[in-house]
């Protein structure tokens, strides 16, 4: 019945068969989990680690995620990490303190998204470094993301640091760095800030990289006084000619939210562009991004 988890057709059958035989299929599963090999069409390895968790197999689990395994060819590679991933997800609703260090080492060693998203469901704040390090990995941020948003409130110093920390200088950073920055004010925003939170990041609203200024902006929508709100609302105009359509549509949607705040201040900005395009004879894709902002909040043409 093990074999057959290699057949497309009854593999899955396979497990479930397997899976009624109980505790005596677990070391017939394990002897192909880790002896087996390798290989892009993973599903068989898969459905092996799926019937020990189904049969409650931790050990043999743990065993196999911490066993090292050289695999040079990037097939190979990419479908043993699919296996990978399956067993630390399968994991998580353990709660086991064993389980959580496994994955914890895991994660030091390499990016991974189902370790991420398994860290995610223990909810310990000392998994916070290394999930803000992931934020700047394009392969588990999104996962990191969620696990960040799970443990809430209490990663919020770690994520102030973050964002107002480039590496490894403000003249030099990586792009690691850059992602991680940005992912850590995305997840700011949706947080309970204070004027001090606020004052701390307040470098940022001159930030090199347009992004982060913007979305500094946005979080002192919310945060700063009205006069510093008007503030917040003339850096994303500034910013929204020369930033990517992305974040443009996203530039365009907090004007919009802020409209009460926003509306006399695009007036303005047009009026003054306008004057500035007529005297000089060019064009200001600017005020053609402002004109439908404008439109959509219901301001004339």
């Amino acid at each position: 019945m093990v074999d057959r988890l290699n057949s497309l057709k009854e593999g899955e059958i396979a497990v479930a068969r397997i899976v009624e035989c109980g505790k005596r299929a677990v070391e017939p599963l394990r002897r192909f989990l880790l002896h087996g090999k390798p290989s892009g069409i993973f599903q068989p390895r898969q459905r092996a680690v799926e019937a020990l968790a189904e049969l409650g197999a931790k050990d043999a689990l743990l065993e196999y995620l911490t066993c090292v395994r050289y695999i040079t060819d990037p097939v190979e590679r990419y479908g043993e990490e699919a296996v990978e991933n399956t067993a630390a997800r399968l994991l998580s609703g353990s709660g086991d303190e064993e389980a959580y260090n496994v994955l914890l080492r895991l994660l030091r060693r390499r990016t991974m998204p189902g370790v991420i998203e398994a860290l995610g469901e223990f909810r310990r704040t000392d998994a916070i470094p290394e999930l803000i390090a992931a934020l700047g990995d394009s392969i588990g941020r999104g996962a990191a993301e969620e696990a960040l948003r799970k443990i809430g409130q209490a990663a919020h110093q770690a994520l102030l640091d973050a964002a107002r920390t480039p590496h490894p200088s403000v003249h030099h950073e990586s792009p690691s760095s850059l992602c991680r920055r940005r992912s850590a004010l995305r997840l700011l925003a949706e947080l309970n800030l204070s004027t001090e939170d606020l004052h701390n990041l307040s470098a940022l609203a001159q930030d090199r990289d347009l992004e982060i200024a913007a979305r500094f902006s946005r979080i002192a929508l919310v945060v700063a006084e009205e006069s510093s709100k008007k503030l917040a609302v003339r850096r994303l105009i500034e910013v929204l000619p020369d930033a990517d359509s992305f974040l443009q549509m996203e530039i365009e949607g907090w004007l919009l939210w802020r409209s009460d705040i926003a509306r006399s201040i695009i007036d303005e900005e047009i009026a003054r562009r306008r004057i500035a395009t007529t005297a000089g004879r060019s064009t200001d894709n600017a005020v053609r991004l402002l004109l439908a902002v404008r439109k959509r909040i219901g301001g004339g043409t």
